[in-house]
């Protein structure tokens, strides 16, 4: 295997944000390896699409504990990868980790307690080969656990330098301003929020956006393109290798009905008419204005980080453009 030297270019085209009023700063587009990335792949295509993210100006990983298939097994890719190939990068990296979802069996493998996040991140360490990482995020809220005990943890896990910066995932508004002000309160303010967020996902308007904004909290959306309905691949029927056809819990054939696909290929109208394709549309919709920090992108292949990265040509909307797409989504 050739030795990787990044493009030393990298950083000349992507665009960088402030994260809330934090010192760091995010690309807009950010590698999220969820459910592409582990054993469900081949080796050699992780890391081309690493090198290939990195070589773009793609700084920032997001993985979990449950990520893979089967859990922990991104983690474990993507910390082989790191050693052998980003080694002398890492500090020009930010690498993201999250607990919240079922990792082991019995009561102390899921949800918000402080005995299994801080026991998730010792293993999500070792599987990553690393000593911290820059982002933990707790992954969903605990409907059971106080939530100063979940925000006590993420406090203790920074104090005990294995993360820098802490965030919130899938937390609705009431909930997310109650934990931002915990954490404040602790001394380890909340960096970022990651909610889902598209064209057709919109329930961070009702309210989360605006709370971000006035708290200075970051923000991610993942899945920017509607689990893949938002790009071209549905337009003409499900093709035989897609995520639909494949039995996917995450996006199945009934949930593309004849209206939601006439809706996209509307959509798909005006992002011919801006230049672009419909992925590229959708990610300069939700990274419009300056609410959205970063959009995490999900690949299965290099050319799909290529294409999501060429939305940032073009990031403006005029105002007939989007009310023309608010019609179309109603």
């Amino acid at each position: 295997m050739m030795s990787y030297r990044p493009d030393l270019q990298r950083y000349e085209t992507m665009r960088y944000h402030r994260c809330g009023k934090s010192g760091l700063k995010l690309p807009a587009i950010s590698l999220g390896l969820w459910h592409n990335f582990g054993e469900v792949n081949q080796a050699e295509n992780c890391r081309e699409m690493l090198r290939r993210a990195f070589d773009l100006g793609i700084t920032h990983f997001d993985l979990a504990n449950n990520y893979g298939p089967p859990p922990g097994s991104a983690e474990e890719m993507f910390g082989r990868i790191l050693h052998s190939d980003f080694a002398t990068q890492r500090d020009e990296m930010i690498i993201a980790t999250k607990a919240g979802y079922t990792m082991w069996p019995g009561p102390y493998g899921d949800w918000g307690s402080k005995k299994y996040l801080i026991a998730s991140l010792e293993q999500s360490l070792k599987r990553l080969r690393l000593d911290y990482v820059d982002i933990f995020y707790h992954h969903r809220p605990d409907p059971e656990t106080p939530l100063e005990e979940t925000m006590a943890a993420l406090d203790q896990i920074v104090r005990q330098g294995k993360a820098l910066y802490v965030g919130l995932s899938n937390y609705k508004a009431p909930e997310a301003a109650q934990a931002i002000r915990i954490l404040r309160r602790l001394g380890t303010p909340c960096l970022i929020h990651q909610p889902k967020y598209s064209m057709l996902e919109r329930w961070p308007e009702d309210g989360l956006l605006d709370l971000l904004e006035k708290e200075g909290v970051g923000s991610i959306a993942f899945s920017p393109l509607g689990k893949g309905v938002l790009t071209n691949r549905y337009l003409d029927g499900i093709p035989s290798d897609s995520r639909a056809a494949s039995g996917s819990a995450f996006l199945q054939a009934t949930d593309l009905t004849s209206e939601l696909v006439a809706k996209v290929r509307r959509l798909n109208e005006v992002a011919k008419e801006r230049g672009q394709n419909m992925a590229q549309m959708a990610l300069a919709w939700v990274l419009r204005g300056s609410r959205i920090t970063s959009v995490l992108i999900g690949a299965s292949k290099v050319s799909q980080i290529d294409d999501c990265v060429g939305a940032l040509k073009n990031l403006q909307f005029s105002d007939e453009e989007l009310r023309r797409i608010e019609e179309i989504l109603r």
